[in-house]
This record gives structure tokens, C-alpha cells and sequence, in this order.
């Protein structure tokens, strides 16, 4: 089969917030640089920066600190987070968000005296979180994307990025072999340095945020590659997903958490309050917490005619609301709620992975030549990603990686030579749903969204975990048996169907199997069978790594490099977070 070739100094996989600050950087530390962007959509209308609504976590105001925001995502991530690279994305949101300002050209709201706005999260001790009215993401990815256009740099869109390239040598990475989906060819575009940033997204949820076109790509080429995969049993559920029926993808779709920052109040079906019960900060405590109770009023049955709970906001003034979350509001009546003034039905839709590629500082693996950044990376987040900290992600080591690989290129005159054989068994298993007869993809898919939320969800046993397990594993045997109807590979949206659900049904099995090596609870991950956290100084987080056709797991102690477990780096001031929260 004839594949077309091509070679670049730098190759980035995403354009969402990693992607597009990686090719700017990078840009900027070597404008002589040969910089390509592939996306699997088109660029800047693709993926899920785009998407973020709530803001963008930094420390400016008066009062608040590096320290304060570090020790927020340390608590927040229940002790497990890298601590070098949460201080990293305190310490370099600051820079970025002034980049963002006076470079990129990004306008935020701003308070009468001129500084920012910034409103309240869930999760932290401080009001930190910069916005663009409740379009925040909106905002952030036009005007990157304005930038990059700007460059000089190839762009690859709707080409889907299928398989990672070792070198023949096995030195490091050579390369990437892709789709180009407007017309099914294969194109192997050869790099000395790849980013990997096409941002994950838990979309094997029977409710989840993410477009339809995440399915954790990334990850499951990162796997195959035979890169390490930490955290994965940490996905985060964010607790007010709109639940607009069976009928309508806007279902699962984020109802942001300023909403319970302004003081919305959660009601289950009897229009009752239930966070107060729950937690010391009701309705603003953590994703992960807030999420389990949603989930224990519907297990109970006090729910809403649609199965979940209500958020309500009339309390603080329709207008008001109205003025506040405008983005919302209007979503809301397009769905036929009144935001401002009624009752919103909600549940919790899967929304973030936690877990991702074991990743340094400088955005390197183990891999010479292959970057990550954004939530292709675990470690960052811990057992938590506070609601603010992941856009911050994205774009703080998205400049980086590009700062990176721009001096990375700088020592390498010569491309690496192409593993053959790898390309050849990545072009047989895009090819195999052409050699068998069609099937029903979507009732795969909607049997592994049931078997997710059920077993491997919000709140999991061991008995669940196995069975989620072993469902994922003969689901994955079907889809092999699976194929397609049309042999046409000119935008074959039903290829990609199957493509995306090899890669999920990949990624599931490695979240149930982390989820089975963690025998406690904190943050995103709560064992009913294991409900105690246990000793936070002897803190471990999982690591899978694919050894032959077998998943391997390993629990590796979490070093504390920068305060230990009952320290804070911020103890004898008012307001510091709990330092032993669970």
C-alpha cells in the first residue's frame, strides 16, 4: 500500500491549548524550525480547550500565593501528584497568563479598577480562577489559534494520528504514521521531535463531556509504544453534567462549576438540599466529592423525573445570573431549561483523566525525541484535578514542550530511520474492519458506556471492577470480528467509529485495572470494598505498562520533594487548606 512520506524538524499531535502553545514556543525559540501541527478536526475548532468554560487557575490577587495554589493541588490531588510538576504549573500560570494578555491577545473580564477578575472554584482557598464570562476556552483557543495561523508552519488537518514510530535502531521516536481522513491514505510524517498532545477524554462513559471524537488516541498509542501510563483509575467525574434526555448528545454536556462557586444550590427530586450533609463546604467541595453524593441520591431514588438532581440558581437574582453565566444561560434554553429563574436536571458525566504518560518537567519521556503535554500526561493532578487547573495545564507545559523540543532539534542533524516493520502492523490493524463484515459499532459502544458507569464509575468494588473488566476484554474481542459496510476510505466516519472504540475499549481496560490495584480511596477513585485512604506518608500511585499482550501494574511510592504529608507550605496563614484532606 502506498503511503505518502514526509519529514519535519517538529511534529505536534493536537491543536488544542498544548498543541498550538507548543507550535508558538517553539516557533519562537527557532523561527528557522520546520513546525507541523496535525489535528484530527480542523485546527482551533477541534478538541477540548475549546470547550473549557470556567477560567484559569492563577495566583495574582492580593493574599494569594504560589504556595497557596500548590498546596491547593496537592491537597486537592489527595497527596498523590508529582510535586515538581504541580509546583511548575503554579509557578509558570502566572507567566502564562500574562503572555496570554499582552502576546496572544486574549481579553479577560476585569474588575472596575482594571485587574483581573477572578472567581471562586471549588476546592480552593482562594478566588484565583481568571475568566472570559462562563466562554472562557472560547476565548483562549481563537486567539492561539490566530497566532498560529500567523506562523509559518504546515498544517495537517482532519489527519488522525494512529500509531507512534520507534526508530529502527530503537534510539527513539522516528515518527508518526497518520490517516489523512478526507480521503483514507496513510501519510508517515517523519520528526525529530514529537509532541504528543491530542488530549485524552473519557468518552466510554455512558456520560460524558468530551466531543465525540476524543478517544484517548494518545494514550493508547503511548501504551502500545510501550510507555508507562500513571493515575489512570483517577477520571474525573465533574458533579453537573446537563441531563436533557436519552435523545440529545447535549446530554453530559458541563454546567460549570462558577455556577456552584456563586452559590447554586444541588437539589435531589424532592427538592431538597443534600450537599450540606455531605461536606463542610456543601455544594463547593471538590468534583470528587460532590459527584459521589449525586451519585448516592440516585442510587437511592430521590431523584429528578430524568433520573438525576436539580441545580438551581433563582436564589441569586435571575438577572444576575443571567449577567454571570450568559454562555449557560443560553445553552440551557436551547435544551428548554431556564437556568436564571428554574430548575436544571443534572448528573455527573465523566469530564477529565487525571492519569496519562509518565512525563518530566520539560515535557520529555522516556522516549528521546517524544514530548507530552496536557492530559495525554498523568502525574500533575494527582487524585484530583481542581476545577481551573486544567487549562492552566495545557497551555503552561504546552510552551514548554515547545521551549523544549525547539532545543531538543537543535542537537539532532539527522532524522531517525523508521522501524518498517511497525508501520506495516499499524497499517494491518487500521485495515482489519475491512476484511470482515459489518456490524453493530453502536451497540458496542453503548454496551461499554453501560458497563463503565455501572462497574467502573464513581463509586466501584472489586466484584464490579472484574466484571467491567471482562466485559471491556470481550467487547474488544467482538470488535475485532466486527467490520464495515462501505469499503470507501474517503471520510469514512464509521472507520473512525471503530478506530476511536479500539482505542477506548484500550484505555478501559487500563482503568479497570488500576482501579483494581488501588485497594483504597481518595480523590477520584472510591473502593466501597477499601473506603479509607490509609497512611498518606506511604502514598503510592499506579503504573501500567503493556508487556507483550498483558497489562502489567505496579503501585510506586509518591516521592514528597517539596512538603511532606502534615506539612503545608503555608500553615501559619488564614484560610490555608487542610493539610491531610481526603
Amino acid at each position: 500500500m502506498r503511503i505518502e512520506r514526509l519529514k519535519t524538524d517538529i511534529l505536534i499531535l493536537g491543536s488544542g491549548g498544548a498543541g498550538l502553545f507548543a507550535a508558538i514556543h517553539a516557533k519562537q525559540a527557532n523561527p528557522d524550525l520546520d513546525v507541523t501541527i496535525a489535528a484530527k478536526g480542523l485546527l482551533g475548532k477541534s478538541g477540548c480547550t475549546r470547550m473549557v468554560q470556567g477560567g484559569y487557575n492563577v495566583a495574582l490577587g492580593a493574599g494569594d500565593s504560589i504556595e497557596r495554589h500548590f498546596m491547593d493541588t496537592i491537597v486537592g490531588g489527595k497527596w498523590l501528584p508529582r510535586q515538581d510538576l504541580a509546583w511548575t504549573l503554579c509557578v509558570k500560570a502566572v507567566e502564562r497568563i500574562r503572555e496570554m494578555e499582552n502576546e496572544v491577545g486574549c481579553f479577560f473580564d476585569r474588575n472596575p479598577d482594571g485587574t483581573l477578575h477572578q472567581k471562586a472554584f471549588a476546592g480552593q482557598s482562594f478566588d484565583r480562577t481568571v475568566h472570559k464570562g462562563d466562554l472562557t476556552g472560547i476565548e483562549i483557543i481563537n486567539r492561539l489559534m490566530e497566532q498560529v495561523w500567523a506562523l509559518d508552519a504546515r498544517r495537517l488537518e482532519e489527519h488522525r494520528a494512529i500509531e507512534l514510530i520507534p526508530a529502527r535502531d530503537g534510539s527513539g521516536i522516528a515518527g508518526v504514521l497518520l490517516i489523512d481522513i478526507r480521503d483514507g491514505s496513510y501519510r508517515l510524517v517523519e520528526a525529530k521531535a514529537v509532541l504528543l498532545g491530542t488530549g485524552a477524554g473519557p468518552t466510554m462513559y455512558l456520560y460524558h463531556t468530551p466531543s465525540g471524537d476524543k478517544s484517548c488516541d494518545g494514550l493508547a498509542m503511548a501504551l502500545r509504544y510501550g510507555l508507562a501510563l500513571r493515575d489512570m483509575e483517577m477520571v474525573q467525574f465533574h458533579p453537573t453534567g446537563l441531563l436533557g434526555g436519552p435523545d440529545t448528545r447535549m446530554t453530559g454536556t458541563v454546567l460549570e462549576e462558577g455556577l456552584r462557586g456563586a452559590g447554586g444550590y444541588l437539589l435531589n427530586g424532592a427538592g431538597e438540599r443534600f450537599m450540606e450533609n455531605q461536606h463542610p463546604a456543601g455544594e463547593r467541595a471538590t468534583r470528587d466529592i460532590v459527584s459521589r453524593a449525586i451519585y448516592a441520591e440516585m442510587r437511592a431514588g430521590r431523584t429528578t423525573p430524568m433520573g438525576g438532581v436539580f441545580i438551581e440558581m433563582a436564589h441569586l437574582g435571575p438577572e444576575r445570573v443571567e449577567d454571570l453565566f450568559p454562555g449557560m444561560v443560553k445553552r440551557c434554553a436551547d435544551c428548554g431549561f431556564d437556568l436564571a429563574g428554574g430548575r436544571v436536571e443534572v448528573v455527573p458525566t465523566a469530564h477529565y483523566m487525571m492519569g496519562g504518560v509518565e512525563f518530566e518537567a520539560d515535557c520529555s519521556t522516556a522516549s528521546p525525541g517524544l514530548f507530552a503535554a496536557g492530559e495525554d500526561c498523568g502525574g500533575v493532578h494527582g487524585a484530583n484535578r481542581l476545577g481551573g487547573n486544567g487549562v492552566a495545564n495545557s497551555t503552561v507545559f504546552g510552551g514548554i514542550a515547545g521551549e523544549s523540543m525547539a532545543a531538543f532539534v537543535a542537537g539532532q542533524r539527522n532524522w531517525r530511520e523508521p522501524d518498517e516493520s511497525v508501520i506495516d502492523a499499524a497499517i494491518a490493524r487500521a485495515e482489519r474492519p475491512f476484511t470482515q463484515a459489518g456490524g453493530d459499532l453502536n451497540g458496542l459502544r453503548e454496551t461499554l458506556w453501560q458497563q463503565m458507569w455501572d462497574n467502573v464509575g464513581i463509586l466501584r468494588t472489586a466484584a464490579g471492577l472484574e466484571q467491567g473488566r471482562a466485559a471491556v476484554a470481550d467487547l474488544a474481542a467482538t470488535l475485532e470480528g466486527t467490520g464495515l459496510a462501505d469499503a470507501d476510505r474517503a471520510f469514512n466516519l464509521t472507520w473512525h467509529d471503530w478506530l476511536n472504540l479500539q482505542n477506548l475499549l484500550t484505555i478501559s481496560g487500563v482503568i479497570a485495572e488500576a482501579a483494581l490495584a488501588r485497594e483504597d480511596s481518595r480523590g477520584a477513585h472510591f473502593r466501597e470494598d477499601f473506603p479509607e485512604t490509609g497512611d498518606l506518608a506511604k502514598s503510592a500511585f499506579t503504573r501500567v505498562r503493556l508487556e507483550g499482550q498483558d497489562l502489567e501494574t505496579a503501585m510506586v511510592p509518591v516521592i514528597f520533594d517539596r512538603v511532606q504529608p502534615g506539612e503545608s507550605l503555608i500553615a501559619d496563614e488564614a484560610g490555608a487548606p487542610p493539610v491531610a484532606a481526603v
